[in-house]
């Protein structure tokens, strides 16, 4: 059975599930679906065209789905989607998307969202990431699943974080950061691979020796981004047991508009 504190506001058209809980002065309105077994804490404001996947927690004072920080938007119907299992921890804003994009800001499943994290209009998060206290996203970045991302961190819109990167503490990001990569500043930069990270997910030996080499390539044998990108295809396809890593950085650095962090 839903448990609503008396005290809280929840518009009758908003969709929960029959075992959502909703603390107190919390405000829900009339677009907005919350999945099972998820809880809302106190004063939380739920707001927009938002939905929220199954067993989140929403610790108090969040205020998620308002509308977007751009002087373009006009009152669009955009969106905001929340996957499942994601602890978004106190006083975090979240909003939906505009119209100059595909309209939603998209959070996956499995994510450590902890206090004062802002993400901005037309965010992609993935999922198993970990965004720590204060992280600013501006709008339209994309963040890889299982990410790390250190408190105080500002990145600027339209920033891409690669899987299983690390961005260390007090950084700012203008460019992008590939996946696996480790790096921290102001600007960031590379400090090598996240090579602890990827033990933790089993990357397997070979792997991580390929990792390192196409770090190399890229980082530290005086190539241009263009002659490292060759040399790296040529490596997956003569390490078939890396294929599939390799290709993730080769396809992140084919879609890298803002360039990378070097």
């Amino acid at each position: 059975m839903t448990r609503v504190h008396p005290s809280a506001l929840v518009d009758p058209a908003a969709e929960l599930a029959d075992d959502v809980e909703i603390g107190p002065y919390a405000l829900i309105g009339p677009h907005v679906v919350i999945g099972a077994r998820s809880s809302i804490g106190a004063h939380v404001v739920l707001d927009g065209r938002l939905r929220m996947g199954a067993d989140n927690r929403v610790a108090p004072f969040c205020s998620l789905g308002g509308p977007p920080q751009d002087k373009k938007y006009a009152g669009e119907p955009t969106r905001l989607e929340i996957g499942d299992r994601n602890v978004i921890r106190e006083y975090c804003y979240f909003n939906t998307g505009t119209a100059q994009d595909e309209g939603v800001t998209r959070i996956g499943d499995d994510n450590w969202i902890m206090g004062y994290v802002h993400v901005a209009h037309d965010c992609r998060i993935g999922s198993n990431t970990i965004l720590a206290n204060s992280v600013q996203l501006g709008g339209h970045v994309v963040v890889g699943d299982w990410a790390i991302v250190g408190g105080l961190c500002g990145v600027h819109q339209f920033v891409k974080i690669g899987a299983h990167a690390m961005v260390g503490a007090h950084s700012y990001l203008s460019q992008d950061v590939p996946p696996y990569v480790l790096c921290s500043g102001r600007p960031a930069a590379p400090h090598g691979l996240n090579s602890e990270g990827l033990r933790r997910r089993g990357f397997e030996a070979a792997a991580l020796a390929a990792l390192r080499e196409a770090y190399r390539q890229l980082y530290r044998s005086g190539l241009s981004l263009e002659a490292a990108r060759a040399t790296i295809a040529k490596q997956a396809l003569s390490e078939p047991a890396a294929a599939a890593p390799l290709q993730l950085l080769l396809d992140f650095l084919a879609s890298a508009e803002r360039g990378i962090i070097r």
